[in-house]
C-alpha cells in the first residue's frame, strides 16, 4: 500500500516575522506537515490555495486588501481554517460556535499544540467529519472587522493606490493612466497590462500589483489576471464553481478560479 502524501499548510499573516514563529512552531509540533506557502495578505492566500491545494490553512483575520474572512469564503470547505487575531475577546466570541479554531497572538506553543492536535484527529477520522458550514461564522466575523475598521477609518490615512503604470513600449517607455486599464494578466515574470490603447508587457508580477491597485475598482479573479470592474460587461457561471468575466467591447474573455468567483456574489 503507497505510504499517503505528508499533510500540507498554507500560512498567510502580513507580519513576516509572525509567519516564521508560526512556521517554525509548527515544524517542531507537526513535523511531517509541510509548510508549502507563506502569504502576505488574502489575495496572495487564495492565489497560492489554488496553486498548492493545501489541506490547513493559517489564516490572519486583518491584512490588508483581501482580509482573512474574505479569503476563507474562497476556500470554503475545501482545507480546514485556523483564523490568527490580535483580539481575544473578539476571537472567543466569533468562534463560540467550535466551527473552526483560532489563535490569539502572541500565541505560545501549548495553545498552538492544542490546535495542532484538533487538526490531526478531524485529518485522520474516518469516516471524515462533515465540513461545517462557515457562511455564518464568516459573516459575523466580516459585521465586527467592519465595525473595527470603520473606528479606526478617521484615526489614519488609507494608502495611495497606483496612478500610473510605466511600461516600455518599443523603444519608448509609456505612462499608462490605470484608469484606462481594462485587465492584467501574468506570466511567470512579466505581467501583460491590456488599457483602451494598446498592450505592454511590465516586470511586476501580479501579487505585487494586486497590493498597489484600488480594491474598489480592480478585483483578482484568478492567480494570474487582475480585471478592472467598470470593463465587465457580465460574469457567466461555469462548472465546478468556476465563471467566465466578459468584457465590454472587447473579445477577450477571462476565467474566474473557485477561489475568486466568491466576490462576484456579494455584488
Amino acid at each position: 500500500m503507497p505510504k499517503p502524501a505528508p499533510p500540507r499548510a498554507l500560512i498567510a499573516d502580513d507580519e513576516p516575522l509572525l509567519r516564521e514563529r508560526l512556521a517554525g512552531h509548527l515544524a517542531r509540533l507537526w513535523p511531517e506537515l509541510q509548510v508549502v506557502a507563506q502569504a502576505r495578505n488574502g489575495r496572495e492566500a487564495l492565489a497560492l490555495f489554488d496553486e498548492f491545494t493545501p489541506e490547513v490553512v493559517f489564516l490572519d483575520v486583518h491584512m490588508p486588501g483581501i482580509n482573512g474572512v474574505e479569503a476563507a469564503r474562497g476556500i470554503g470547505a475545501r482545507a480546514a481554517i485556523v483564523f490568527v487575531t490580535a483580539f481575544e475577546q473578539y476571537a472567543v466570541q466569533a468562534f463560540e460556535q467550535g466551527a473552526v479554531d483560532y489563535l490569539v497572538k502572541p500565541f505560545d506553543e501549548p495553545r498552538l499544540a492544542a490546535t495542532v492536535q484538533r487538526l490531526r484527529e478531524r485529518m485522520a477520522a474516518v469516516p471524515a467529519p462533515a465540513s461545517p458550514d462557515l457562511a455564518p461564522l464568516l459573516d459575523r466575523l466580516a459585521e465586527r472587522l467592519a465595525g473595527q475598521l470603520g473606528a479606526a477609518a478617521g484615526a489614519a490615512q488609507g494608502p495611495r493606490h497606483l496612478q500610473w503604470i510605466r511600461a516600455s513600449v518599443g523603444a519608448s517607455v509609456r505612462l499608462i493612466p490605470v484608469d484606462e486599464v481594462v485587465f492584467l494578466r501574468s506570466d511567470e515574470k512579466y505581467t501583460l497590462v491590456v488599457w483602451a490603447g494598446g498592450e505592454a508587457l511590465i516586470r511586476k508580477t501580479i501579487r505585487e500589483l494586486a497590493d498597489e491597485l484600488d480594491p474598489a475598482r480592480f478585483v483578482q479573479i484568478h492567480r494570474s489576471v487582475i480585471v478592472a470592474l467598470p470593463f465587465v460587461a457580465q460574469v457567466v457561471r461555469g462548472a465546478n464553481e468556476t465563471a467566465d468575466v466578459h468584457l465590454r467591447g472587447r473579445p477577450e474573455v477571462l476565467p474566474v478560479s473557485r477561489s475568486f468567483v466568491h466576490q462576484f456574489r456579494q455584488m
